[in-house]
Formats: C-alpha cells, sequence, structure tokens
C-alpha cells in the first residue's frame, strides 16, 4: 500500500471530512533510505519534472574535511557512535545527518543527508 504525505480521510473522533477529494500523485511519499554501513548501495529514483534522487542504502567510506590542513580524504567508516535523530540508530549503524561516526582519523559529524544525496560527507571533530 502506497504512503501518502496528506491528512486521513477521517477525524480524530471518526467522522469524516466533507468534500474529501481524490489522491494527487505529487502527495506520494516514500519510506526513508536509513542508510546502513555496509558495502555501497544505491537506488535512483525520478522525481517530480524528471529529476532524479539518489537514495544511499549503505556504504563503507566517507569523504572526510579536515579544517586543518582544508583537505579532503576518503577514508573507512568503523562505526557509528553517536546519532542525535534517534538512540537506536546507533547500534543499528544507521547514518543520518549530524551523526557521529569513527573513521581512521578519528571521529566526524555528517554534514549532509546521505539517503537523498547518494554519498556521506563530514567534518573532521576529533583527530587521533
Amino acid at each position: 500500500m502506497a504512503i501518502w504525505k496528506f491528512r486521513s480521510k477521517r477525524k480524530v473522533s471518526g467522522g469524516k471530512y466533507n468534500r474529501f477529494r481524490e489522491k494527487r500523485k505529487r502527495e506520494v511519499h516514500r519510506n526513508p533510505a536509513l542508510t546502513i554501513l555496509g558495502e555501497k548501495k544505491i537506488v535512483k529514483i525520478r522525481t517530480r519534472n524528471a529529476g532524479s534522487k539518489a537514495y544511499l542504502l549503505s556504504n563503507n567510506s566517507a569523504n572526510i574535511y579536515d579544517p586543518k590542513t582544508k583537505k579532503f580524504h576518503k577514508l573507512q567508516i568503523k562505526t557509528v557512535k553517536d546519532n542525535s535523530a534517534n538512540k537506536n540508530y546507533i547500534r543499528r549503524n544507521i547514518m543520518t545527518k549530524g551523526a557521529t561516526i569513527e573513521t581512521e582519523m578519528g571521529l566526524a559529524r555528517i554534514t549532509n543527508r546521505p539517503g537523498q544525496e547518494g554519498a556521506i560527507n563530514a567534518i573532521l571533530i576529533e583527530s587521533k
């Protein structure tokens, strides 16, 4: 069954809203990608106006920016240390924007939305 971004046909009390219109294609909603730690997997999806999105389902490397040297490094991700979006995401190794990951150089914070952009970009916050 499809997921929609529109209100329910029924009120909290159980009654129906008057003149409820039909569902529109633009209101279709998808499940979140929930990018996990693992072998790289990307799903490309067509969006409105012939656009496209790259859903990153899993990845084990990240583009890390080091503010001291002002350079980027592509590093392997060891584990997810913290995720303010949901505490359960830490033990499941799910990466979202704002999550803290452990890499070979140290701890880094994810600055983009990997489930919608197809890559993991992070900034180094604590080096070893």
